[in-house]
């Protein structure tokens, strides 16, 4: 009887430790917060999706999920019932997408919204107001691969099309036709390199030319310009103040001034000295062709000179009285 008695006591201390650390628990994840509830309703697979996983808004946690079942309104639908925190702003234009978290592969509930309206959703329906449900991130990686895969079985199947029998003979022979093309080609080439060899060396000869007159002419420029500074140079010295047209002003000044002396001084007395100089060749003149007149003059000398006109003892006769 003891030991029964004692093994109730301790079945009866488990139960109550039980009881405990379950009240314990609903008291520590009760959620003392207001919540609105909302439904989604998704056409694609939810795997990796419980009941209470995490609802975010942009990334923030907002609530949970409450419960996941069958949507009787559109068959084969999945209904999922979300609570959110009555804080968080749902509006008219918020819709929600399947996430996962990292490599664990379990799912929670991401909302978001397009911005289009300011109109917070109503939550006092009954039954709640429903969330537009968008596919997810791997929903339309799916999507997206079947239909690349798609693609590649069709691209496949026109390349075993191309690579049939009757179309081997003709890509065959096309590549034939290429490689007779290129042959012509490099026969061409040959060709042309042997034509444009000598009008390559004349060109290069004419270039070389053009170069050596360009370098003549680049010579005579060099010189030209060295003669256009000396000329400067020349020009500048010339008309500086002191410089060669000042002193050439300067001798015709000079020049001037000589000339006016000539005129007023040397000229007159030139002129006087030529009077002088005549009227002595006139009397040796006259002197001359008395002595060759009268001979006896240089020892006697001239003589009574005759009377002239008006004067005593003149005569209009030479000889008489």
């Amino acid at each position: 009887m003891e030991n029964k008695s004692h093994a109730l006591a301790a079945g009866a201390f488990v139960l109550l430790m039980l009881a405990l650390l379950v009240g314990l628990a609903l008291w520590l994840t009760r959620d003392t917060q207001s919540q609105r509830i909302y439904e989604l309703s998704s056409a694609e697979a939810i795997s990796g999706l419980q009941p209470q996983a995490t609802v975010r808004f942009k990334g923030v946690n907002v609530g949970k999920v409450s419960a996941i079942g069958f949507d009787p309104v559109t068959p084969g639908n999945v209904l999922i019932r979300i609570a959110v925190d009555e804080q968080a702003p749902i509006t008219q234009s918020t819709f929600a997408t399947l996430g996962f978290q990292g490599v664990t592969g379990l799912a929670f509930i991401q909302l978001d919204d397009t911005g289009t309206s300011k109109v917070a959703l109503r939550a006092d329906l009954d039954p709640p107001a429903r969330i537009p449900m968008r596919p997810g991130l791997l929903a339309e990686l799916s999507e997206r691969g079947l239909r690349i895969m798609g693609q590649l079985e069709e691209t496949t199947q026109r390349v075993n099309k191309l690579l049939g029998d009757d179309n081997q003979k003709t890509v065959i022979g096309a590549i034939d036709n290429i490689g007779q093309a290129a042959r012509g080609l490099q026969q061409f080439s040959d060709r042309t390199g042997k034509l444009l060899t000598p009008m390559v060396q004349d060109a290069t000869v004419a270039l070389k030319s053009m170069q050596a007159t360009s370098e003549r002419v680049g010579d005579s420029a060099d010189e030209a310009r060295v003669s256009a500074r000396a000329f400067r140079a020349v020009t500048e010295r010339m008309n500086e103040p002191g410089g060669t047209l000042d002193q050439l002003s300067l001798g015709v000044g000079t020049l001037g001034a000589t000339a006016q002396t000539l005129n007023t001084l040397t000229l007159p007395r030139l002129n006087q000295a030529l009077g002088d100089t005549a009227r002595m060749t006139r009397q040796v003149g006259r002197a001359a062709v008395n002595v060759s007149d009268n001979p006896q003059s240089l020892l006697l000398g001239n003589g009574p000179q005759a009377p002239g006109p008006g004067e005593p003892g003149f005569s209009a006769t030479p000889g008489q009285p």
